[in-house]
Formats: structure tokens, C-alpha cells, sequence
């Protein structure tokens, strides 16, 4: 939810989902925070029908989860849930690389990584550079041209979006904002070589647990 759909003016539940999903993604709204309706619907000039739409598409993403007869509350994945999720990109980003390398003429495949990767160092904000990262992703298994590969990997990539987020804005407390496009850049170098072990080593090695407050040995 970017706050519009393919470049149709925004309506109130995209106005809404993107409040909401900022502040989610910021840590404005943290894991387990409630979601009052009432308050909300002030804070955004908005009904309760657009509120609840916006607040069912952010529960599709994963950002938000619903209590029965309790209301909704910022969704809290547990350490295991998170590890699980990686885990899972994890297997569906080897499939890809192995399904798609050696890449026949790798100048004109990565394109697309490319772009995003430019698109990721152009961000003006967090979010901006939080959905570029998700991007990068799905077009690294976009280059399997598996078209249910990338349907899988959608909803995954969703519920990451909190702990990839949190990721990167710790690496950007501690050290500096761009770590994150160079760790991105890494795994483009690595595909350049057109190995697939290089690329999957690039993939699993590329700190996306880092700075993910994560109990050790998991």
C-alpha cells in the first residue's frame, strides 16, 4: 500500500493503509500495540469503512492481525516465526538461482536488479528504501521466470517487511545508511559471476538477521 494503485489518485483506504503501515514500519507502533478504531478514525478525518478495509489489507500483509471480539493490534512475530520466514525466502531464493544460472546473457537479465538496487540508493525515505528492498528480492527469483515461484514469494516478502525494516534501521543506527545498499550490492556482484554457489553463499551471508535482536544459536 504506496498510497496509490497503478497511478490512480489515492482514495481514503490507501491513504489510511500507508499511515498505518509508516508507522508500523517506523517503530512509531510497536509489536502487540492495539489498533483503537475510534482514535484512528480521527487521527485520519476517515470512517470506520475505509479504516477496517485498510486494516484488513495490512492484516493480509502481515503487519497487522486481528483479535477475535479483542479488535486489531500491530501483528508481534515471535523469533521463531521470524527465523521460519527467512528460512523460507531462503529456499525459494536457492531454487530460483539454481533454476536460473548460468544466465545466458547476464548484462541484459539483471537489468532489473540493477534498477532496483538504483532505485534503493535514490530513496528519500525509510520507506521508500524498505519497499526497494523488498523489490530486490523478488526480482533476484524473478530471474528464474517461474511466474508461481514469484506468486509464492509474495506473501513472504510482506510479512517480512517489519523485521527487514527493523534490520535496516539498526544498521543504519549503528554504522551508516548506505551498509545496507553495499550488502545489497554484494549479492548483484555476486550474480555478475553467474555461479550459483557464489550467489548462494552472497544470499545466506548478506546480514539480513544482523541486527535482529534474535536469541543465538537458533
Amino acid at each position: 500500500m504506496d498510497g496509490s494503485r497503478h497511478g490512480s489518485p489515492a482514495t481514503l483506504v490507501d491513504i489510511a493503509g500507508s499511515r498505518l503501515r509508516a508507522a508500523i514500519l517506523s517503530g512509531a507502533l510497536g509489536p502487540g500495540d492495539k489498533l483503537v478504531e475510534e482514535q484512528l478514525c480521527a487521527d485520519f478525518g476517515i470512517g470506520r469503512a475505509p479504516l477496517r478495509e485498510a486494516l484488513r489489507l495490512l492484516t493480509q500483509q502481515g503487519l497487522v492481525e486481528r483479535l477475535p471480539r479483542r479488535g486489531s493490534r500491530v501483528a508481534a512475530w515471535s523469533p521463531e516465526e521470524i527465523l521460519q520466514l527467512f528460512a523460507l525466502r531462503h529456499v525459494l531464493d536457492r531454487h530460483a538461482i539454481e533454476t536460473a544460472l548460468p544466465l545466458a546473457d547476464p548484462q541484459t537479465a539483471l537489468q532489473p536488479v540493477r534498477r532496483v538496487l538504483d532505485e534503493m540508493s535514490s530513496a528519500t525515505d525509510d520507506l521508500e528504501r524498505d519497499d526497494a528492498h523488498r523489490r530486490f528480492h523478488a526480482a533476484v527469483v524473478g530471474l528464474a521466470g517461474q511466474r508461481q515461484l514469484d506468486i509464492a514469494l509474495e506473501p513472504i516478502l510482506l510479512k517480512l517487511q517489519l523485521p527487514m525494516a527493523m534490520n535496516l534501521r539498526e544498521e543504519a543506527r549503528h554504522h551508516r545508511a548506505g551498509d545496507g545498499i553495499d550488502r545489497h550490492l554484494a549479492i548483484l556482484t555476486a550474480l555478475e559471476s553467474n555461479d550459483s554457489d557464489t550467489v548462494i553463499t552472497a544470499l545466506a551471508d548478506h546480514g539480513h538477521l544482523q541486527y535482529l535482536d534474535l536469541p543465538p544459536n537458533r
